[in-house]
């Protein structure tokens, strides 16, 4: 486990971010369209406004450190973009939070995250 599981994801004192939320069975094409959303809203949203991907699902298994989209959430990362991975989801793909890759944190359920960033006052999307 990371260590922020179950500890809350630090909100920007600016207000309210933008949550990207990526489901399902994932594939690296798919994930690859995640940095181009990310670069566009980093470009035209306020400078240091927060970004987060959140990863449910089977789709989890990309952001393995053995992963085949490893260069695409490197680029993600270095947008400053907190990448999230559903430890529910870590679970049931077999994986732990130590087979990440690097820099990325994982929060208990993303149910629960997504609706708590929503009531945060967060932007949803849902590429």
């Amino acid at each position: 486990m990371s260590a922020n599981e179950g500890a809350p994801v630090p909100q920007e004192e600016d207000g309210p971010g933008l949550l990207i939320h990526a489901a399902g069975p994932l594939e690296p094409d798919t994930l690859a369209g995640i940095p181009r959303s990310t670069a566009n809203a980093r470009a035209a949203l306020k400078p240091g406004a927060a970004i987060e991907v959140v990863v449910q699902g089977p789709g989890v298994r990309l952001l393995a450190s053995d992963s085949p989209a490893s260069e695409a959430i490197t680029h993600v990362r270095q947008l400053d973009v907190e990448i999230l991975a559903c430890a529910n989801s870590l679970r049931s793909a077999g994986l732990e939070a130590e087979d990440l890759t690097t820099g990325i944190d994982t929060v208990p359920a993303a149910v629960a995250h997504l609706a708590e960033r929503q009531w945060q006052g967060w932007a949803y999307v849902r590429p």
